[in-house]
Protein backbone atom coordinates (compact mmCIF):
# COMPACT_ATOMS: atom_id res chain seq x y z
CA UNK A 1 0.00 0.00 0.00
CA UNK A 2 1.79 3.04 -1.26
CA UNK A 3 2.05 6.21 1.67
CA UNK A 4 -0.30 8.60 2.27
CA UNK A 5 0.41 12.26 1.05
CA UNK A 6 -0.88 14.60 3.82
CA UNK A 7 -1.94 18.09 2.12
CA UNK A 8 -1.00 20.52 4.45
CA UNK A 9 -0.64 24.77 4.98
CA UNK A 10 3.32 25.14 5.32
CA UNK A 11 2.65 28.59 7.00
CA UNK A 12 1.83 26.66 10.17
CA UNK A 13 3.00 23.45 12.21
CA UNK A 14 2.49 21.36 15.25
CA UNK A 15 4.99 19.27 16.83
CA UNK A 16 4.26 16.07 18.63
CA UNK A 17 6.42 14.52 20.74
CA UNK A 18 6.86 11.08 19.61
CA UNK A 19 6.07 9.77 23.29
CA UNK A 20 3.11 11.53 23.11
CA UNK A 21 1.73 10.70 19.89
CA UNK A 22 2.70 6.87 21.25
CA UNK A 23 0.15 7.49 23.63
CA UNK A 24 -2.19 9.14 21.97
CA UNK A 25 -2.29 6.17 19.39
CA UNK A 26 -2.04 3.21 22.02
CA UNK A 27 -5.33 4.49 23.87
CA UNK A 28 -7.44 4.67 20.57
CA UNK A 29 -9.73 7.92 22.08
CA UNK A 30 -10.14 10.13 18.95
CA UNK A 31 -11.40 12.79 21.33
CA UNK A 32 -8.43 12.92 23.37
CA UNK A 33 -6.42 13.14 20.17
CA UNK A 34 -8.18 15.71 18.58
CA UNK A 35 -8.02 17.54 22.33
CA UNK A 36 -3.97 17.59 22.61
CA UNK A 37 -3.58 18.85 19.18
CA UNK A 38 -6.22 21.34 19.84
CA UNK A 39 -3.82 22.28 23.18
CA UNK A 40 -0.74 22.03 21.28
CA UNK A 41 -2.23 24.59 18.60
CA UNK A 42 -3.48 26.86 21.10
CA UNK A 43 -0.45 26.47 23.34
CA UNK A 44 -2.53 25.56 26.22
CA UNK A 45 -5.24 28.34 25.55
CA UNK A 46 -8.55 27.25 27.21
CA UNK A 47 -10.18 30.03 25.04
CA UNK A 48 -9.18 28.35 21.60
CA UNK A 49 -9.94 25.51 22.66
CA UNK A 50 -13.72 25.96 23.43
CA UNK A 51 -13.44 28.21 20.66
CA UNK A 52 -12.20 25.66 18.15
CA UNK A 53 -14.05 22.71 19.22
CA UNK A 54 -17.48 23.50 19.86
CA UNK A 55 -18.30 20.51 22.03
CA UNK A 56 -20.69 19.93 25.03
CA UNK A 57 -19.04 20.74 27.77
CA UNK A 58 -19.25 16.88 29.28
CA UNK A 59 -17.61 15.50 25.86
CA UNK A 60 -14.57 17.95 26.19
CA UNK A 61 -14.46 17.39 30.23
CA UNK A 62 -14.44 14.05 29.46
CA UNK A 63 -11.53 14.23 26.31
CA UNK A 64 -9.39 16.38 28.79
CA UNK A 65 -9.50 13.71 31.83
CA UNK A 66 -8.77 11.02 30.11
CA UNK A 67 -5.81 13.17 28.44
CA UNK A 68 -4.98 13.90 32.18
CA UNK A 69 -5.14 9.95 32.98
CA UNK A 70 -2.71 9.32 30.38
CA UNK A 71 -0.35 11.86 32.20
CA UNK A 72 -0.36 14.06 28.63
CA UNK A 73 -1.61 17.31 30.31
CA UNK A 74 -1.34 18.20 34.18
CA UNK A 75 -4.84 20.49 34.02
CA UNK A 76 -4.61 23.00 37.31
CA UNK A 77 -7.50 23.00 40.01
CA UNK A 78 -8.49 26.85 38.77
CA UNK A 79 -8.66 24.86 35.33
CA UNK A 80 -11.70 22.67 37.03
CA UNK A 81 -14.94 24.02 36.99
CA UNK A 82 -16.80 24.33 40.43
CA UNK A 83 -19.81 22.77 41.06
CA UNK A 84 -22.68 24.38 40.30
CA UNK A 85 -24.11 26.90 43.31
CA UNK A 86 -26.53 25.28 45.66
CA UNK A 87 -29.74 26.61 43.67
CA UNK A 88 -29.13 25.11 40.80
CA UNK A 89 -29.46 21.29 42.47
CA UNK A 90 -32.36 19.59 42.08
CA UNK A 91 -34.49 20.13 44.92
CA UNK A 92 -35.43 16.84 46.39
CA UNK A 93 -38.23 16.53 48.42
CA UNK A 94 -39.08 13.43 51.06
CA UNK A 95 -41.39 11.52 48.79
CA UNK A 96 -38.69 11.94 45.86
CA UNK A 97 -36.00 10.13 48.40
CA UNK A 98 -38.54 7.74 49.76
CA UNK A 99 -39.03 6.37 46.22
CA UNK A 100 -35.43 6.42 45.69
CA UNK A 101 -34.90 4.27 48.22
CA UNK A 102 -37.31 1.90 47.48
CA UNK A 103 -34.90 1.03 44.82
CA UNK A 104 -32.49 -1.98 45.72
CA UNK A 105 -29.45 -0.40 44.55
CA UNK A 106 -29.88 3.29 45.84
CA UNK A 107 -31.21 1.47 49.24
CA UNK A 108 -28.19 -0.98 49.24
CA UNK A 109 -25.48 2.26 48.35
CA UNK A 110 -27.08 3.96 51.28
CA UNK A 111 -26.43 1.22 54.13
CA UNK A 112 -22.57 1.22 52.12
CA UNK A 113 -22.07 4.80 52.35
CA UNK A 114 -23.30 4.97 56.44
CA UNK A 115 -21.12 2.45 57.42
CA UNK A 116 -18.26 3.86 55.83
CA UNK A 117 -18.58 7.04 57.13
CA UNK A 118 -19.64 5.69 60.53
CA UNK A 119 -22.73 7.47 60.72
CA UNK A 120 -26.51 7.93 59.92
CA UNK A 121 -27.28 9.74 57.06
CA UNK A 122 -29.57 12.94 57.35
CA UNK A 123 -32.38 14.44 54.86
CA UNK A 124 -29.54 16.75 53.46
CA UNK A 125 -26.95 14.45 53.11
CA UNK A 126 -29.87 11.66 51.39
CA UNK A 127 -30.02 14.74 49.31
CA UNK A 128 -26.43 15.26 48.19
CA UNK A 129 -26.03 11.32 47.29
CA UNK A 130 -29.34 11.05 45.47
CA UNK A 131 -27.98 13.84 43.47
CA UNK A 132 -24.63 12.10 42.60
CA UNK A 133 -26.76 9.25 41.75
CA UNK A 134 -29.68 10.17 40.18
CA UNK A 135 -28.73 13.99 38.26
CA UNK A 136 -24.70 13.27 37.39
CA UNK A 137 -25.85 9.29 36.79
CA UNK A 138 -22.48 7.91 38.48
CA UNK A 139 -23.02 4.74 39.09
CA UNK A 140 -23.46 3.28 42.65
CA UNK A 141 -20.42 0.83 42.51
CA UNK A 142 -18.21 4.25 41.46
CA UNK A 143 -20.51 6.65 44.25
CA UNK A 144 -18.65 4.20 46.82
CA UNK A 145 -15.33 4.23 45.26
CA UNK A 146 -15.95 8.21 45.64
CA UNK A 147 -16.99 7.96 48.99
CA UNK A 148 -14.10 5.65 50.34
CA UNK A 149 -11.67 8.13 48.18
CA UNK A 150 -12.94 11.11 50.31
CA UNK A 151 -12.70 9.76 53.19
CA UNK A 152 -9.02 8.49 52.92
CA UNK A 153 -8.59 11.70 51.62
CA UNK A 154 -9.72 13.66 54.61
CA UNK A 155 -7.48 11.52 56.57
CA UNK A 156 -4.35 12.67 54.92
CA UNK A 157 -5.28 15.55 55.28
CA UNK A 158 -6.23 14.84 59.38
CA UNK A 159 -4.31 17.51 60.55
CA UNK A 160 -6.42 20.41 59.28
CA UNK A 161 -8.93 19.12 61.54
CA UNK A 162 -12.22 19.10 59.47
CA UNK A 163 -14.69 16.37 59.71
CA UNK A 164 -16.04 14.98 56.12
CA UNK A 165 -19.25 15.74 54.96
CA UNK A 166 -21.77 14.59 52.26
CA UNK A 167 -21.45 17.76 50.98
CA UNK A 168 -17.94 17.97 50.47
CA UNK A 169 -18.35 14.32 48.86
CA UNK A 170 -21.33 15.84 46.38
CA UNK A 171 -18.47 18.56 45.07
CA UNK A 172 -16.31 16.07 44.32
CA UNK A 173 -18.54 13.76 42.50
CA UNK A 174 -19.29 16.45 40.40
CA UNK A 175 -15.41 16.88 39.60
CA UNK A 176 -16.04 12.76 38.66
CA UNK A 177 -18.32 13.30 36.50
CA UNK A 178 -16.29 16.40 34.60
CA UNK A 179 -13.40 14.04 34.41
CA UNK A 180 -15.70 11.16 32.82
CA UNK A 181 -15.07 9.05 35.96
CA UNK A 182 -18.07 6.76 35.29
CA UNK A 183 -16.75 2.97 35.48
CA UNK A 184 -14.86 1.36 38.23
CA UNK A 185 -11.21 1.36 36.19
CA UNK A 186 -11.34 5.18 35.49
CA UNK A 187 -11.79 5.80 39.13
CA UNK A 188 -9.19 3.28 40.47
CA UNK A 189 -6.75 4.94 38.00
CA UNK A 190 -7.96 8.11 39.25
CA UNK A 191 -7.32 6.95 42.69
CA UNK A 192 -4.31 5.47 41.93
CA UNK A 193 -2.91 8.76 40.27
CA UNK A 194 -3.63 10.49 43.14
CA UNK A 195 -1.82 8.08 45.93
CA UNK A 196 0.93 8.24 43.60
CA UNK A 197 0.72 12.05 43.65
CA UNK A 198 0.95 12.36 47.10
CA UNK A 199 4.10 10.00 47.15
CA UNK A 200 5.91 11.97 44.98
CA UNK A 201 5.88 15.44 46.82
CA UNK A 202 7.98 14.69 49.28
CA UNK A 203 10.63 13.81 47.22
CA UNK A 204 9.89 17.00 44.84
CA UNK A 205 10.21 19.20 47.94
CA UNK A 206 13.67 17.56 49.51
CA UNK A 207 14.99 18.16 45.09
CA UNK A 208 13.89 21.93 45.68
CA UNK A 209 15.55 22.14 49.59
CA UNK A 210 11.98 22.95 50.47
CA UNK A 211 12.59 20.28 53.43
CA UNK A 212 9.89 18.17 54.74
CA UNK A 213 6.60 20.73 55.01
CA UNK A 214 3.82 20.70 52.98
CA UNK A 215 3.51 22.47 49.81
CA UNK A 216 1.52 25.06 49.53
CA UNK A 217 -1.31 24.63 46.57
CA UNK A 218 0.77 26.78 44.00
CA UNK A 219 3.52 24.41 44.48
CA UNK A 220 1.93 21.64 44.36
CA UNK A 221 0.21 22.14 41.09
CA UNK A 222 3.89 23.20 40.07
CA UNK A 223 5.23 20.07 40.92
CA UNK A 224 2.56 17.81 40.03
CA UNK A 225 2.40 18.87 36.76
CA UNK A 226 6.63 18.28 36.40
CA UNK A 227 6.09 14.94 37.47
CA UNK A 228 3.18 13.92 34.99
CA UNK A 229 5.81 15.34 32.30
CA UNK A 230 7.53 11.97 33.05
CA UNK A 231 10.89 13.66 33.89
CA UNK A 232 14.03 12.02 35.95
CA UNK A 233 14.77 13.77 39.07
CA UNK A 234 18.49 14.98 37.83
CA UNK A 235 16.76 16.82 35.46
CA UNK A 236 14.24 18.12 37.74
CA UNK A 237 17.28 19.17 39.89
CA UNK A 238 19.35 20.33 36.55
CA UNK A 239 16.43 22.86 36.20
CA UNK A 240 16.40 23.98 40.04
CA UNK A 241 20.48 24.62 39.07
CA UNK A 242 19.47 27.27 35.99
CA UNK A 243 16.71 28.73 37.84
CA UNK A 244 19.13 29.37 41.11
CA UNK A 245 22.08 30.58 39.13
CA UNK A 246 20.03 33.03 36.77
CA UNK A 247 17.85 34.21 39.47
CA UNK A 248 19.73 33.84 43.03
CA UNK A 249 16.75 32.18 44.25
CA UNK A 250 13.63 29.69 43.51
CA UNK A 251 11.20 31.48 41.13
CA UNK A 252 8.45 28.71 40.01
CA UNK A 253 7.24 30.24 36.98
CA UNK A 254 11.14 30.67 35.84
CA UNK A 255 12.24 27.28 36.14
CA UNK A 256 8.38 25.83 35.19
CA UNK A 257 9.69 27.68 31.72
CA UNK A 258 12.79 25.64 31.64
CA UNK A 259 11.06 22.50 32.15
CA UNK A 260 7.89 23.40 29.42
CA UNK A 261 11.01 23.26 26.79
CA UNK A 262 12.26 20.77 27.77
CA UNK A 263 9.25 18.66 27.91
CA UNK A 264 8.05 19.95 24.10
CA UNK A 265 11.46 19.25 23.01
CA UNK A 266 11.09 15.30 24.11
CA UNK A 267 13.87 15.96 26.82
CA UNK A 268 13.15 14.05 30.00
CA UNK A 269 16.48 12.49 31.35
CA UNK A 270 20.24 14.01 31.52
CA UNK A 271 21.30 12.78 28.66
CA UNK A 272 18.43 13.61 26.79
CA UNK A 273 18.84 17.07 28.00
CA UNK A 274 22.50 17.13 27.59
CA UNK A 275 22.18 15.82 23.99
CA UNK A 276 19.17 18.14 22.79
CA UNK A 277 19.46 21.13 24.61
CA UNK A 278 22.88 22.45 23.53
CA UNK A 279 22.94 26.16 22.28
CA UNK A 280 23.80 26.28 18.62
CA UNK A 281 27.32 26.70 17.54
CA UNK A 282 28.26 30.36 17.20
CA UNK A 283 28.95 31.33 13.72
CA UNK A 284 32.18 33.84 13.91
CA UNK A 285 32.78 36.44 11.63
CA UNK A 286 34.42 35.35 8.01
CA UNK A 287 38.17 36.12 8.68
CA UNK A 288 40.65 36.57 6.37
CA UNK A 289 41.40 33.05 4.06
CA UNK A 290 44.44 30.42 5.12
CA UNK A 291 44.25 28.93 2.07
CA UNK A 292 45.16 31.00 -1.07
CA UNK A 293 43.57 29.41 -4.66
CA UNK A 294 46.55 28.82 -7.57
CA UNK A 295 46.00 32.54 -9.14
CA UNK A 296 46.76 33.94 -5.58
CA UNK A 297 49.91 31.72 -4.80
CA UNK A 298 51.29 33.28 -8.54
CA UNK A 299 50.80 36.52 -6.84
CA UNK A 300 53.05 35.94 -3.71
CA UNK A 301 55.58 33.73 -5.34
CA UNK A 302 55.83 37.35 -7.70
CA UNK A 303 55.83 39.52 -4.99
CA UNK A 304 58.51 37.65 -2.69
CA UNK A 305 60.91 37.47 -5.73
CA UNK A 306 60.08 41.49 -6.35
CA UNK A 307 60.99 41.90 -2.23
CA UNK A 308 64.15 39.75 -2.81
CA UNK A 309 65.27 41.96 -5.87
CA UNK A 310 64.84 45.18 -4.00
CA UNK A 311 66.58 43.92 -0.89
CA UNK A 312 69.52 42.80 -3.54
CA UNK A 313 69.21 46.30 -5.29
CA UNK A 314 70.04 47.99 -1.81
CA UNK A 315 72.34 46.01 -0.73
CA UNK A 316 74.62 46.48 -4.43
CA UNK A 317 73.65 50.14 -3.58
Amino acid sequence: MSGYVLHLPEEESVIVPGAAARRLIESGDGDGALVYLALLRGRGSAEKLREQLRWPAERLQRALGALARQGLISRPQADVPPPPPAEQRPEYTRADMARAMEGAEFAALTGAVEDKLGKKLTTPDLASLLTLYDQLGIPADVIFLLVGFCVERAALQGGRGRRLTMRQIEKEGFIWARLGLMDQAAASAYINKYHQDRAALPRLMALLRLGDRQPSPTEERYLLSWNDMGFDSEVIESAYDKTILKCKELRWAYMDKILKNWHAKGLHTVKEVAGGDRPAPRREPAGPATAAGPAAQDDMARMEQYLRQLRGEKEDG
